[in-house]
């Protein structure tokens, strides 16, 4: 079987931009073949990466007296007083990938 010629039509249905598609040759120094345009477009999709709302998320504030616990891979958790506290978690699906990575529509 032949796989498909990498085109801007097939680059923008894999949901790459040209500017993506310029980091991808630069990482591997050559045209991607047809399977790893696909890894690439699924590691870079935000449910993996985050890709559009990173940048949001970072201009957030993440330290401070009422920060008991920053961002990292758990929630965080802040001090709003007389003892209380609020969790706040992010989670891009809700349904884990680990658990059955071939239901997408799932997420």
């Amino acid at each position: 079987m032949r796989e498909p010629q990498i085109s801007d039509e097939l680059i923008s249905a894999h949901g790459l931009a040209p500017d993506e598609y310029q980091k991808i040759l630069e990482i591997i120094g050559r045209a991607p073949t047809f399977t790893e345009l696909g890894i690439f477009s699924a590691m870079w999709n935000e449910h993996c990466s985050y890709k559009s709302s990173k940048k949001w998320l970072r201009s957030l504030p993440t330290s401070g007296p009422q920060v008991i616990c920053g961002p990292g891979e758990n929630a965080g958790v802040v001090d709003i007083g007389d003892g209380q506290a609020v969790v706040f978690k992010m989670e891009s699906h809700n349904h884990p990938s680990y658990i059955e990575p071939y239901q997408g529509a799932a997420t």
